[in-house]
């Protein structure tokens, strides 16, 4: 497999927008060629016998059941806001009116 040179790096760089020092690019360059050395590697393995897989691991719903319970009173949810108008928080339009 063909390695990342310095200037493909600098370019993929630039397309992210991030603006990397010199030697964090030679340490960037470094660690991408590594990965896909790495990559290589595994192109390498018999995985004819291997199904598809989109998924790993079991999937198991981790979050708490929904439990009915009091929420604050309005005063203390508005309390902390801005700007209101009566019973509602007051935000800037983030969209235009057409």
């Amino acid at each position: 497999m063909a390695t990342l040179s310095r200037s493909d790096v600098e370019h993929v760089a630039y397309l992210a927008r991030l603006g990397l020092t010199d030697e964090e690019l030679t340490r960037l360059e470094g660690q991408l060629n590594h990965i896909l050395d790495q990559y290589t590697i595994l192109t390498e393995l018999p995985t004819d016998d291997i199904a598809p897989t989109a998924q790993t691991i079991e999937l198991e719903n981790i979050l708490r059941d929904d439990v009915v319970r009091p929420s604050l009173p309005v005063e203390a949810v508005l309390a902390n806001a801005p700007a209101r108008d009566g019973d509602f928080i007051v935000v800037p339009a983030i969209l235009d009116e057409r």
